[in-house]
Protein backbone atom coordinates (compact mmCIF):
# COMPACT_ATOMS: atom_id res chain seq x y z
CA UNK A 1 0.00 0.00 0.00
CA UNK A 2 1.39 3.46 -0.86
CA UNK A 3 2.71 5.40 2.10
CA UNK A 4 2.22 9.07 2.94
CA UNK A 5 5.97 9.64 2.72
CA UNK A 6 7.91 12.78 1.99
CA UNK A 7 11.22 12.05 0.24
CA UNK A 8 13.23 15.23 -0.29
CA UNK A 9 15.40 15.79 -3.35
CA UNK A 10 18.50 15.49 -1.16
CA UNK A 11 17.39 12.13 0.23
CA UNK A 12 16.41 10.90 -3.24
CA UNK A 13 19.81 11.91 -4.59
CA UNK A 14 21.53 9.84 -1.90
CA UNK A 15 19.41 6.69 -2.03
CA UNK A 16 18.61 6.74 -5.76
CA UNK A 17 15.35 6.97 -7.67
CA UNK A 18 14.69 3.24 -7.56
CA UNK A 19 14.92 2.99 -3.77
CA UNK A 20 12.91 6.21 -3.34
CA UNK A 21 10.14 4.89 -5.59
CA UNK A 22 10.05 1.61 -3.66
CA UNK A 23 9.65 3.55 -0.42
CA UNK A 24 6.83 5.64 -1.82
CA UNK A 25 5.11 2.49 -3.08
CA UNK A 26 5.26 1.03 0.42
CA UNK A 27 7.64 -1.81 -0.42
CA UNK A 28 10.45 -0.88 1.97
CA UNK A 29 8.74 1.56 4.31
CA UNK A 30 7.22 0.47 7.61
CA UNK A 31 3.58 1.25 8.31
CA UNK A 32 4.12 2.01 11.97
CA UNK A 33 7.35 3.50 13.32
CA UNK A 34 8.76 5.46 16.24
CA UNK A 35 9.47 9.04 15.22
CA UNK A 36 13.22 9.67 15.20
CA UNK A 37 12.56 13.16 16.58
CA UNK A 38 9.86 12.95 19.26
CA UNK A 39 10.08 9.15 19.77
CA UNK A 40 6.31 8.67 19.76
CA UNK A 41 4.59 6.23 17.40
CA UNK A 42 3.70 7.19 13.86
CA UNK A 43 1.89 5.54 10.98
CA UNK A 44 2.96 6.26 7.42
CA UNK A 45 -0.36 4.93 6.14
CA UNK A 46 -2.33 7.48 8.16
CA UNK A 47 -0.15 10.60 8.48
CA UNK A 48 2.49 12.41 6.52
CA UNK A 49 5.90 10.98 7.33
CA UNK A 50 9.36 12.33 6.56
CA UNK A 51 12.27 10.17 5.46
CA UNK A 52 15.44 11.24 7.29
CA UNK A 53 18.75 9.87 6.07
CA UNK A 54 21.61 9.80 8.58
CA UNK A 55 24.98 9.57 6.83
CA UNK A 56 28.30 8.72 8.47
CA UNK A 57 31.68 8.28 6.86
CA UNK A 58 30.93 4.77 5.64
CA UNK A 59 27.35 3.99 6.61
CA UNK A 60 23.91 5.45 6.00
CA UNK A 61 20.69 4.68 7.85
CA UNK A 62 17.23 5.76 6.77
CA UNK A 63 14.83 6.67 9.58
CA UNK A 64 11.31 8.05 9.75
CA UNK A 65 9.75 11.03 11.50
CA UNK A 66 6.39 12.76 11.70
CA UNK A 67 6.34 15.42 9.00
CA UNK A 68 5.19 17.85 11.71
CA UNK A 69 8.39 17.12 13.69
CA UNK A 70 11.03 17.10 10.95
CA UNK A 71 11.17 17.71 7.21
CA UNK A 72 12.66 15.05 4.97
CA UNK A 73 16.39 15.72 4.96
CA UNK A 74 19.92 14.37 4.96
CA UNK A 75 21.72 14.62 8.32
CA UNK A 76 25.51 14.30 8.41
CA UNK A 77 26.82 12.56 11.55
CA UNK A 78 30.13 11.05 12.50
CA UNK A 79 30.62 7.35 11.88
CA UNK A 80 31.15 6.93 15.62
CA UNK A 81 27.73 8.46 16.28
CA UNK A 82 26.11 6.26 13.66
CA UNK A 83 27.78 3.04 14.72
CA UNK A 84 27.77 3.76 18.44
CA UNK A 85 25.36 2.26 20.90
CA UNK A 86 23.59 5.52 21.67
CA UNK A 87 21.95 7.73 19.12
CA UNK A 88 18.46 8.91 18.31
CA UNK A 89 17.64 6.95 15.20
CA UNK A 90 14.36 5.11 14.72
CA UNK A 91 14.75 1.41 15.58
CA UNK A 92 12.63 0.57 12.54
CA UNK A 93 15.02 2.52 10.31
CA UNK A 94 15.73 0.84 6.98
CA UNK A 95 19.44 0.56 6.14
CA UNK A 96 20.12 2.54 3.00
CA UNK A 97 23.39 0.69 2.61
CA UNK A 98 24.69 -2.55 4.08
CA UNK A 99 24.49 -1.26 7.64
CA UNK A 100 24.00 -3.66 10.54
CA UNK A 101 20.79 -3.33 12.51
CA UNK A 102 21.41 -0.91 15.33
CA UNK A 103 19.87 -0.56 18.73
CA UNK A 104 18.64 2.88 19.71
CA UNK A 105 18.73 4.47 23.11
CA UNK A 106 15.62 5.70 24.82
CA UNK A 107 16.40 8.67 27.07
CA UNK A 108 14.04 9.65 29.89
CA UNK A 109 14.45 12.64 32.19
CA UNK A 110 13.23 12.65 35.76
CA UNK A 111 13.99 13.75 39.30
CA UNK A 112 15.51 11.12 41.60
CA UNK A 113 15.44 11.43 45.39
CA UNK A 114 18.78 10.55 47.01
CA UNK A 115 19.56 11.24 50.67
CA UNK A 116 16.53 13.50 50.97
CA UNK A 117 17.41 15.70 48.00
CA UNK A 118 16.06 15.73 44.45
CA UNK A 119 18.61 15.34 41.68
CA UNK A 120 18.07 15.75 37.93
CA UNK A 121 18.59 12.43 36.16
CA UNK A 122 18.65 10.94 32.70
CA UNK A 123 17.77 7.27 32.37
CA UNK A 124 19.15 5.54 29.29
CA UNK A 125 17.95 2.19 27.99
CA UNK A 126 18.56 0.71 24.54
CA UNK A 127 15.84 -0.85 22.40
CA UNK A 128 17.91 -3.99 21.93
CA UNK A 129 21.11 -5.72 23.06
CA UNK A 130 24.34 -3.79 22.55
CA UNK A 131 27.28 -5.85 21.34
CA UNK A 132 30.90 -4.85 21.46
CA UNK A 133 32.02 -3.27 18.14
CA UNK A 134 33.47 -5.95 15.89
CA UNK A 135 32.13 -8.78 18.03
CA UNK A 136 30.14 -11.63 16.50
CA UNK A 137 28.91 -12.90 19.86
CA UNK A 138 25.21 -12.83 20.62
CA UNK A 139 24.89 -11.10 23.95
CA UNK A 140 24.63 -7.72 25.60
CA UNK A 141 27.80 -5.77 26.38
CA UNK A 142 26.06 -2.48 27.16
CA UNK A 143 26.96 -2.31 30.86
CA UNK A 144 30.53 -3.67 30.48
CA UNK A 145 31.21 -1.08 27.76
CA UNK A 146 29.94 1.72 30.01
CA UNK A 147 31.92 0.46 32.99
CA UNK A 148 35.03 0.57 30.82
CA UNK A 149 34.21 4.23 30.15
CA UNK A 150 34.11 4.95 33.88
CA UNK A 151 30.46 4.39 34.83
CA UNK A 152 30.00 2.76 38.23
CA UNK A 153 27.78 -0.25 38.99
CA UNK A 154 24.91 0.69 41.30
CA UNK A 155 23.35 -1.79 43.72
CA UNK A 156 21.12 0.74 45.49
CA UNK A 157 20.29 4.41 45.00
CA UNK A 158 21.59 5.54 48.38
CA UNK A 159 24.27 8.01 47.31
CA UNK A 160 25.16 10.24 44.38
CA UNK A 161 27.49 8.47 41.94
CA UNK A 162 30.95 9.95 41.37
CA UNK A 163 31.57 12.51 38.66
CA UNK A 164 32.72 11.09 35.33
CA UNK A 165 35.36 13.61 34.33
CA UNK A 166 35.41 14.74 30.72
CA UNK A 167 31.72 13.96 30.24
CA UNK A 168 28.92 16.53 30.40
CA UNK A 169 25.23 17.04 29.66
CA UNK A 170 24.48 19.86 27.20
CA UNK A 171 21.41 21.88 28.10
CA UNK A 172 20.61 25.05 26.16
CA UNK A 173 17.56 27.31 26.35
CA UNK A 174 15.91 24.83 28.68
CA UNK A 175 16.23 21.95 26.21
CA UNK A 176 18.36 18.81 26.29
CA UNK A 177 20.73 18.61 23.33
CA UNK A 178 23.39 15.99 23.99
CA UNK A 179 25.53 13.94 26.32
CA UNK A 180 29.16 14.71 25.55
CA UNK A 181 32.17 12.47 26.06
CA UNK A 182 35.91 13.23 25.78
CA UNK A 183 37.28 13.36 22.26
CA UNK A 184 39.91 10.89 21.17
CA UNK A 185 43.49 11.88 21.89
CA UNK A 186 42.42 14.69 24.18
CA UNK A 187 40.48 16.46 21.43
CA UNK A 188 37.26 18.42 21.74
CA UNK A 189 34.29 16.63 23.33
CA UNK A 190 32.06 14.67 20.98
CA UNK A 191 28.43 13.60 21.27
CA UNK A 192 27.94 10.22 22.94
CA UNK A 193 24.21 10.73 22.51
CA UNK A 194 22.66 13.58 20.58
CA UNK A 195 19.06 14.63 20.09
CA UNK A 196 18.39 15.44 16.47
CA UNK A 197 15.67 17.72 17.78
CA UNK A 198 16.28 19.23 21.20
CA UNK A 199 14.17 17.63 23.95
CA UNK A 200 12.10 19.68 26.35
CA UNK A 201 12.69 19.07 30.05
CA UNK A 202 10.42 20.02 32.93
CA UNK A 203 11.01 23.32 34.68
CA UNK A 204 11.56 21.46 37.97
CA UNK A 205 14.21 19.29 36.29
CA UNK A 206 16.00 22.29 34.84
CA UNK A 207 15.87 24.09 38.19
CA UNK A 208 17.45 21.09 39.92
CA UNK A 209 20.11 20.88 37.20
CA UNK A 210 20.96 24.54 37.64
CA UNK A 211 21.07 24.13 41.42
CA UNK A 212 23.43 21.13 41.39
CA UNK A 213 25.23 22.09 38.16
CA UNK A 214 25.31 18.39 37.32
CA UNK A 215 23.06 15.63 36.05
CA UNK A 216 22.98 11.98 37.12
CA UNK A 217 22.97 9.52 34.24
CA UNK A 218 21.67 6.01 34.86
CA UNK A 219 21.93 3.27 32.25
CA UNK A 220 20.42 -0.20 32.12
CA UNK A 221 20.19 -2.99 29.52
CA UNK A 222 17.13 -3.43 27.32
CA UNK A 223 14.06 -4.55 29.24
CA UNK A 224 15.30 -3.39 32.63
CA UNK A 225 13.47 -0.06 33.00
CA UNK A 226 10.80 0.37 30.33
CA UNK A 227 8.92 3.57 29.59
CA UNK A 228 7.50 4.71 32.92
CA UNK A 229 4.81 7.42 32.85
CA UNK A 230 5.50 8.70 36.38
CA UNK A 231 8.63 9.48 38.37
CA UNK A 232 7.62 7.18 41.24
CA UNK A 233 7.32 4.27 38.79
CA UNK A 234 10.63 5.25 37.22
CA UNK A 235 12.25 5.19 40.65
CA UNK A 236 10.77 1.76 41.37
CA UNK A 237 12.18 0.46 38.09
CA UNK A 238 15.60 1.94 38.88
CA UNK A 239 15.60 0.34 42.32
CA UNK A 240 14.73 -3.06 40.83
CA UNK A 241 17.41 -2.76 38.15
CA UNK A 242 19.98 -1.83 40.79
CA UNK A 243 18.99 -4.74 43.02
CA UNK A 244 19.32 -7.08 40.03
CA UNK A 245 22.82 -5.78 39.20
CA UNK A 246 21.61 -4.19 35.96
CA UNK A 247 22.31 -0.51 36.58
CA UNK A 248 25.33 1.76 36.17
CA UNK A 249 25.53 5.47 36.86
CA UNK A 250 27.70 8.57 36.75
CA UNK A 251 27.35 12.23 37.63
CA UNK A 252 28.10 14.65 34.81
CA UNK A 253 28.67 18.41 34.93
CA UNK A 254 26.01 20.58 33.34
CA UNK A 255 27.08 22.32 30.16
CA UNK A 256 24.83 25.25 29.25
CA UNK A 257 21.78 26.49 31.11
Amino acid sequence: MPRMLDVSDDVRAEIGDEEADRLLAGENAPGSYDCTSCRTPGDSEQERTSTVLFIGDETAVLAFAHATCLPSQVVQVTEAQLQGAVRSINPDGVPAQAAPEQAVLGVTSGLVLISGELHPALVVEPTGPIVRPGSTDIGDDFLPLLIEQGFMPVTELSSVPPVLHGWSVLLAMGQLHAVLQPGTGGGSPVAWWQAHQALQVAESWRAAANKHQQVLLFAAPVGSIGRQPREDLLRDALDKAAANGKLVAAAMPLAGT
